[in-house]
C-alpha cells in the first residue's frame, strides 16, 4: 500500500508555544517524529508545516516540508493542504496523518495504522492500554471498541475525553489517523458536527457521517506532548535508555 505519511506541525499551540521546535535532549520534538516516520519505511514522509523555522530545520536534514496556511483550523486540514500540493498524489493509496508531537513513536507503531485500511476500511486509528487514572484523566481521550478479529482490528463505537461512569471496551485513543485519499477528502469536506463541537473530538465527524472507523490495538504505547512538563518526562525517559540524540 504506496503510502504518504504527513505531519502537521504548527508553532503556535496555546498550552505549549513553539512545541516542534523544542528540544529534548538536544533534538527538536519534530525533527524526532520525522526520524521515525523515515525509520517506517512504509512511504514518504512530509512536514506540514506553516512556519519557516520548521521547514528551514527539515529541509536541512534532506527532508521533504511543505508550507501550510496557518490559519487552517486543525491538523487534519493541514494534512489534506499538504497532500493537494503533492505532484504525485494520485500514486498514493494511504495517507497518514502522524502528530508531530509524539516522539517516543516507535516506527513499528506507525506501521500498524495501516492494518485498518489493508482491511477495507476507509479511516483507520490507533488504540493503546488505558489505567484507571488516564481514564478520569480528561486530557487523554478514550475510544470504546467493537473489536471484530481477536483484539486485531475492531470498529470505534465512540470517543469522548470525559466519562462518568467506567465502562468496558474502553482504551485510550492514539491521535494517529490512516486515510484514504478519497476518505480525506470526504471528511474536509463535511461540516462540523454536532458531538464533534460539543466533545472537541473531530474523528466524530466521520463518525455522525456513517464513515466506520477501523482501529488496530498497540501495547503500551508512549505518551504524547501536550505541556512543558510532558517534554520533561519524555526526557527523564530518554536518560534513563541512555539516549542523547
Amino acid at each position: 500500500m504506496k503510502t504518504a505519511i504527513i505531519i502537521p506541525s504548527r508553532m503556535a499551540s496555546k498550552r505549549f508555544p513553539n512545541k516542534p521546535m523544542a528540544k529534548i535532549n538536544g533534538v527538536s520534538m519534530i525533527e524526532r517524529v520525522w526520524r521515525q516516520g523515515i525509520n517506517s519505511a512504509i512511504g514518504d514522509v512530509y512536514v506540514a508545516c506553516s512556519e519557516n523555522e520548521v521547514f528551514e530545520l527539515i529541509t536541512s536534514k534532506g527532508g521533504k516540508a511543505i508550507m501550510t496556511d496557518p490559519n487552517l483550523p486543525s491538523g487534519t486540514d493541514r494534512v489534506y493542504a499538504a497532500f493537494n500540493l503533492l505532484q504525485n498524489k494520485n500514486e498514493y493509496e494511504s495517507i497518514i496523518n502522524l502528530q508531530g508531537d509524539m516522539p517516543l513513536i516507535d516506527y513499528n507503531y506507525i506501521q500498524s495504522a495501516n492494518i485498518p485500511l489493508e482491511n477495507g476500511y476507509d479511516i483507520g486509528t490507533i488504540a493503546t492500554n488505558i489505567s484507571d487514572d488516564e481514564i478520569e484523566n480528561e486530557n487523554i481521550t478514550k475510544v470504546f471498541i467493537d473489536w471484530q478479529k481477536e483484539n486485531i482490528i475492531g470498529n470505534s463505537l465512540d470517543f469522548h475525553k470525559s466519562l462518568k461512569t467506567k465502562l468496558t471496551n474502553v482504551y485510550q485513543h492514539v491521535g494517529i489517523y490512516s486515510f484514504k485519499p478519497r476518505a480525506l477528502k470526504k471528511f474536509i469536506s463535511l461540516p462540523p458536527s454536532k458531538n464533534e463541537i460539543e466533545r472537541k473530538l473531530e474523528q466524530l465527524r466521520a463518525l455522525e457521517a456513517g464513515i466506520k472507523i477501523g482501529i488496530t490495538y498497540v501495547e503500551n504505547l508512549p505518551i504524547s506532548v501536550d505541556t512543558a512538563e510532558d517534554l520533561m518526562i519524555i526526557e527523564n525517559i530518554l536518560k534513563k535508555r541512555n539516549e542523547n540524540k
